[in-house]
């Protein structure tokens, strides 16, 4: 999943944006969208998805779990259903840790970057 600083300051999320941060395609945004009743994002008059920061926290539960944790899409609605807290939670740090990693990282390499000159 990408993650930018610049989209957290944003309203609304097109599909196309929002398959570029989990890097899916549009037809499984669309899929997850009939799947699970928790996501509704808006729609313009075109009948384009205009997805808002409360469908994108769902959809990075959706994604830990039938992406990264395996769950089938039932086990993904159960656990949403019955465990939400709990999971927003884990999905919060999960995306707390990646940014620290990335930050690490790009320091990192700065660093060395720096020793070579």
């Amino acid at each position: 999943m990408k993650t930018s600083t610049d989209q957290s300051k944003k309203i609304y999320y097109s599909i196309g944006q929002v398959a570029d941060m989990f890097q899916v395609n549009t037809s499984l945004i669309r899929f997850w969208e009939k799947e699970f009743s928790v996501l509704r994002p808006r729609k313009n008059k075109k009948g384009n998805r205009l997805f808002t920061a409360r469908d994108i926290r769902y959809l990075h539960m959706i994604y830990h779990l039938v992406k990264n944790k395996g769950y089938t899409l039932q086990g993904a609605k159960e656990v949403i259903k019955t465990d939400f807290d709990k999971i927003e939670e884990k999905v919060v740090l999960l995306g707390t840790l990646k940014k620290l990693r990335n930050f690490l990282s790009d320091l990192d390499q700065s660093l060395a970057e720096k020793q070579r000159t």
